[in-house]
C-alpha cells in the first residue's frame, strides 16, 4: 500500500454519542464520488475544498483525546481516502493499541471487498461498517443509518453486540464550537431535519456553520 501523507478533512469533532458505540471522535472527509439524492452534507461532496492535514497531526489529536474508544470515519466518501485512513489507524493505534475504528461507506461491502488494495486495507483496520448509498425512498428511524437498505456490520467481535441491541435512532447533537458557531451530528430521524434546524435557529438570531455532517 502506498504511503499517504495528507488527508482532507471537511470537519472533525472530539466526542460524539450518536454516531457508534460508546463516546466516539468522528472525522468527516471530503469529497464522494457518489451523489445520493437527499444527502444532508452536500458540502462534503466535492474534492476541492476541506483541511489538509497530515496524518501524524491527526494521529496525535486522536491519541490525546481523553474518555473516547474510537473513532468514526464518515464524509464524503472515507474509502475515497482508504491508504491515508488506514495509515491513521495505524498510528493511533500504535499510541492506544486498543482504539476502537467505525466508518461509514456508500459503497456496500462486497464491492470494498473486491475493490484496490487500499479499500481492502482500510476494512482490515475496522470494528463496524455501515455500507450502501442513502436511499430517501427508504428512508427509516434506524440507528446510525438513514435507510433501510444500509447495515452495521460487524467486521470484528468488538462490536458483535450491536446486533442484539434496538436498532432504534441515536438522535442528534448539537455542538458550540470555540467561536461561538453551532454543528450538529447524527442521522436525522425525520425527513426535512437540517432546513427545520436551520431554520428555528434563525428565528432565534443563530446560524448553523456548514460544515460536514452525515445522513447516509
Amino acid at each position: 500500500m502506498a504511503q499517504v501523507t495528507h488527508l482532507s478533512v471537511a470537519r472533525r469533532l472530539d466526542r460524539c454519542t450518536v454516531l457508534g458505540p460508546g463516546a466516539r471522535a468522528v472525522i468527516w472527509v471530503q469529497g464522494c464520488p457518489l451523489r445520493c439524492r437527499g444527502c444532508v452534507a452536500a458540502e462534503t461532496l466535492p474534492f476541492e475544498g476541506g483541511t489538509s492535514y497530515a496524518v501524524d497531526e491527526l494521529a496525535d489529536w486522536l491519541g490525546g483525546l481523553p474518555d473516547i474508544e474510537g473513532v468514526t470515519l464518515s464524509g464524503g466518501e472515507p474509502f475515497s481516502q482508504a491508504a491515508a485512513l488506514a495509515a491513521l489507524l495505524d498510528a493511533v493505534r500504535e499510541r492506544r493499541p486498543d482504539f476502537g475504528a467505525m466508518a461509514y461507506s456508500g459503497f456496500r461491502y462486497e464491492a470494498l471487498l473486491r475493490g484496490a488494495p487500499d479499500r481492502r486495507e482500510l476494512l482490515r483496520r475496522l470494528d463496524l461498517l455501515v455500507d450502501g448509498p442513502y436511499v430517501a425512498s427508504k428512508r427509516h428511524g434506524l440507528r446510525w443509518r438513514g435507510s433501510a437498505n444500509q447495515r452495521v456490520i460487524a467486521l470484528t467481535g468488538r462490536y458483535a453486540h450491536v446486533a442484539d441491541e434496538p436498532d432504534t435512532s441515536a438522535g442528534v447533537e448539537l455542538s458550540m464550537e470555540a467561536d461561538g458557531s453551532l454543528t450538529w451530528a447524527g442521522v436525522p430521524p425525520t425527513p426535512g431535519f437540517r432546513e427545520g434546524l436551520e431554520e428555528r435557529l434563525a428565528e432565534r438570531g443563530f446560524a448553523l456553520r456548514t460544515e460536514a455532517r452525515r445522513e447516509a
